[in-house]
């Protein structure tokens, strides 16, 4: 189908006259709450998922065994850093191409994505099940926290390839303007997990006993069954993102996609590595002070997780929200959902930081026995670190909506300057002196470079010029204002509306 077909259907038209989500109409603030707040329900589930696991972990297996935990986590989210860029690109292409009503191009996408993901994931993991040992020799883990963090890290990378997918359809349902469908799914994801875990890592009833292990393959196999109920889901809703017969053949990879994935999908994954090594780095140097430092900062970290939370939903909803806009032309809107997006960003942040800072020494204890050396460790690390995370979810914003467009260098030079040329390095220059307190100054200086670097360039870089596809707008009779009605309705729950009045939407169209 050519791209003037697709956009014959009208906005939002999708395969068999289906109303797909259109996030390039409506008012600005209120579709960027609807869509981000089923994007941060899946991340508040994925992070009580986390911790859940880390509270079984310590209190079954004891402090060791969750500085394993904490060491192996790192690795895996340094891996997932580095798909995030290529998901990422996908997603920026299916959004402008949506944006764009051009069909024909989300669907190359779609085809050399899956592609390029099965064959990324597998590598990623099969490498990282043999090469577990030496990644965490090179962290320095602790010596009686080593032979856990094996055999945690080993079934955590054989759950890779089905983590990167899963990620990946995430990813791309959003880019076609549908959040609530990933929540769903990550719902059931987590509820395997989290019931999966204790009876995995006990042995409880006819399970066998793991230890630690348990916990990684709870994760192994709720990932899995998630993710082919998903796909079996978006088949049985006609969604766009899958392919049927007669469109197998868009799995041979398009050289031009693949070279927009890699050429863009790189540095934002690159990105993500940066922030993962420096937080791989940032390990090494709490390693040094033993192994309650290391679970006081384990512990801390996992409430600096819901910190970022409401930052990094926002950031998803306004990437997909500005690809859409970009695709169709409309960069007055992209404008104003920066602009909203960064006010919400420094509420929704402060919030989750002030309730921690007052909630601090009880919440910890989810993790740390009340009798733990690390719990006041914990706390004073909380008393410094926390409050970095405002300008840090501002800056993630401005980079979002700059990466929509497909300047994807500016947002990874400005994390490598903040990060390995700030943090870091302060980190190393004041430990002598100060101990482990120069880590945790090092946090908050760190993210206010970040977002002075982002929000500099977002005012005054060249960002508004550059395009992820070579997509071609669809005309529209007027410019939107960003005060009309929301388009944020899920594909499905709009889709009997749209198949009533066919000749209506033709007319729009």
């Amino acid at each position: 189908m050519s791209s003037q077909a697709g956009a014959a259907r009208g906005p939002g038209m999708g395969p068999g006259g289906r109303k797909m989500p259109d996030l390039t109409t409506g008012p600005i603030g209120k579709t960027l709450i609807l869509f981000a707040l089923p994007v941060l329900a899946t991340n508040i589930l994925q992070s009580l998922n986390g911790s859940a696991n880390a509270i079984w972990v310590s209190h079954v297996l004891g402090e060791a065994a969750l500085t394993a935990t904490s060491n192996a986590n790192q690795i895996m989210f340094l891996m997932l850093g580095a798909v995030f860029g290529l998901s990422m690109a996908s997603n920026i292409m299916i959004g402008q191409a949506m944006g764009a009503r051009d069909e024909a191009t989300a669907k190359r996408v779609i085809g050399t994505s899956t592609a390029f993901f099965i064959v990324v994931s597998l590598t990623v993991g099969a490498l990282g099940v043999y090469l577990t040992p030496h990644i965490l020799d090179a962290m320095g883990t602790p010596a009686d926290a080593r032979r856990d963090a094996i055999a945690y890290l080993r079934v955590i990378f054989s759950a890779m390839p089905f983590m990167y997918f899963f990620s990946y359809v995430m990813m791309a349902q959003r880019g076609t303007g549908d959040s609530r469908t990933p929540f769903y799914f990550s719902l059931v994801m987590v509820g395997m997990d989290v019931v999966l875990n204790p009876l995995l890592i006990t042995g409880f009833g006819p399970f066998p006993e793991l230890g630690i292990a348990g916990s990684a393959t709870a994760t192994l196999v709720s990932q899995t069954i998630t993710l082919f109920a998903m796909i079996v889901h978006l088949y049985r809703r006609k969604s766009i993102l899958v392919l049927r017969p007669g469109e197998f053949h868009l799995l041979i990879p398009d050289l031009t996609i693949i070279k927009g994935l890699v050429l863009k999908g790189l540095p934002m994954g690159f990105q993500m590595m940066v922030t993962s090594l420096a937080a791989v780095t940032m390990m090494s140097l709490v390693n040094q002070h033993g192994v309650h430092t290391s679970a006081a900062y384990g512990a801390a970290a996992q409430l600096w997780t819901y910190v970022q939370m409401p930052a990094m939903a926002l950031g998803a909803a306004v990437s997909s929200m500005a690809a859409q806009n970009i695709g169709a032309g409309k960069m007055d809107r992209v404008e104003l959902v920066a602009r909203s997006g960064a006010l919400y960003a420094l509420l929704f942040t402060a919030v989750p930081v002030v309730l921690i800072y007052l909630a601090d020494p009880w919440v910890l204890r989810a993790f740390l026995p009340a009798t733990s050396p690390s719990l006041p460790i914990a706390i004073h690390i909380n008393s410094i670190v926390l409050w970095g995370f405002i300008p840090f979810g501002i800056a993630f914003i401005f980079s979002g909506v700059v990466r929509s467009t497909g300047a994807v260098w500016p947002p990874l030079l400005a994390m490598i300057i903040s990060l390995w040329g700030v943090r870091v390095p302060l980190a190393n220059l004041l430990e002598p002196s100060l101990g482990a307190e120069a880590i945790w100054i090092a946090f908050p200086i760190g993210s206010t470079t970040t977002l002075l670097l982002a929000g500099s360039y977002y005012l005054w870089g060249g960002w508004r010029k550059a395009r992820m596809l070579p997509t071609t707008p669809m005309a529209t009779e007027e410019p939107d204002t960003g005060f009309g009605q929301p388009m944020i309705e899920e594909a499905e729950a709009m889709a009997d509306a749209a198949s009533r009045a066919p000749a209506k939407e033709e007319a729009k169209g």
